[in-house]
């Protein structure tokens, strides 16, 4: 079966005294019929679906998605009720954690059915999307190509005096030119102190001998998105450096091999944590250790201390450990990983041993 309609019947089929699900969220969308917009919504009721857009997407969306009914719409309430007239529908259910109050409110004055806000249409597709299919590995995948092959050409760029907003645009054009949609997320190519800051911003600071450089980078390619981080050094870096980079690598690699299915997001974290604490750096890893990637940057399942996910085969989960010393610098390794029933697969393909350049 078409994964797309898989999709669309699993939620079909969780529908139970409601008549129909009301989906608005950009993401839910794309994920349920492959298409990438601004503005649409779909319907899905027991027997059939509708994927509702204006004029500006009619064309492009009538080509390319065949698994659901498409309606070009002039007026999205008119429309709306119409579909819920035709198809019986009288309770509808909205995503809890997608509509705001004020889109609620808007709904359940001029949509004909009930409007039902409750977290069972969320949960279900969170359900859905937290196991990935082939075909979105796959995507993955490409994202982490593409994301890589930037990075090493980049290496030859970087050098003494070149700056932190060079190299992340740098590696911004050639992700593109690689195929990538867009970046992951604001890059993070910091230097020297800043890189004690897990989410430092690339600035006119230029890369100097002895620094440290964090990479924090990923593409997107189809909707989805990479994510990996190495730290590299410059020239003439210092014993202690070496030393916390020893640490945090040896982090990186307890972590990845406590993954598997069956293993708690909380015992990921704790494996990396536990290295990190024995070697009294423990105060200086105030992040969790890894979270789901996919359609979004940051999604389910997440290995943190506060973490209750248990993981499954074919869920993806990043493990990045760090060690950021303030105002002297930091350090990070990230790999996404595809968890399996006896281990994982690592969608990075380069190595993360210190680099020196």
């Amino acid at each position: 079966m078409n994964g797309y309609i898989s999709r669309i019947k699993a939620i079909a089929d969780s529908l139970g005294e409601n008549d129909a699900a009301l989906i608005t969220s950009d993401i839910s969308i794309t994920y349920l019929t492959g298409y990438q917009h601004s503005e649409g919504y779909v319907i899905i009721g027991k027997e059939d679906a509708f994927f509702l857009v204006d004029f500006r997407y009619a064309e492009a969306v009538q080509k390319s998605v065949k698994h659901i009914n498409v309606v070009v719409f002039e007026n999205y309430i008119d429309s709306i009720n119409d579909i819920f007239k035709n198809i019986g529908a009288k309770s509808v259910i909205v995503e809890s954690d997608a509509v705001t109050l004020s889109t609620y409110k808007n709904l359940s004055e001029k949509l004909s059915a009930t409007i039902i806000d409750s977290p069972e249409l969320s949960n279900k597709i969170g359900e859905l999307r937290i196991v990935k299919t082939s075909d979105e590995v796959e995507k993955l995948r490409k994202a982490q190509q593409i994301a890589e092959e930037a990075y090493l050409e980049v290496l030859d760029f970087v050098k003494v005096g070149v700056t932190e907003k060079e190299i992340s645009a740098r590696l911004e054009y050639l992700m593109k030119l690689k195929g990538a949609e867009r970046v992951a997320f604001e890059l993070i190519t910091v230097t020297g102190k800043k890189t004690s800051l897990p989410h430092g911003v690339p600035s006119d600071n230029a890369v100097k001998d002895g620094d440290f450089i964090t990479f924090d980078i990923g593409a997107v390619y189809d909707g989805y998105h990479s994510d990996m981080t190495r730290t590299i050094g410059v020239g003439n870096i210092t014993d202690e450096q070496r030393e916390i980079y020893n640490i945090v690598f040896d982090a990186h690699l307890k972590a990845l091999e406590s993954v598997k299915a069956g293993v708690s997001g909380f015992d990921v974290d704790k494996t990396a944590r536990d290295i990190i604490t024995d070697a009294g750096y423990g105060k200086y890893f105030g992040h969790s250790t890894g979270h789901g990637v996919g359609l979004e940057i940051h999604e389910a399942p997440y290995a943190g201390q506060r973490s209750k996910d248990i993981l499954k085969a074919g869920m993806t989960v990043t493990v990045e450990p760090g060690i950021y010393l303030p105002d002297k610098f930091g350090v990070r390794i990230e790999d996404t990983v595809l968890v399996t029933e006896d281990g994982y697969e690592t969608f990075a393909s380069i190595p993360k041993e210190l680099i020196i350049i």
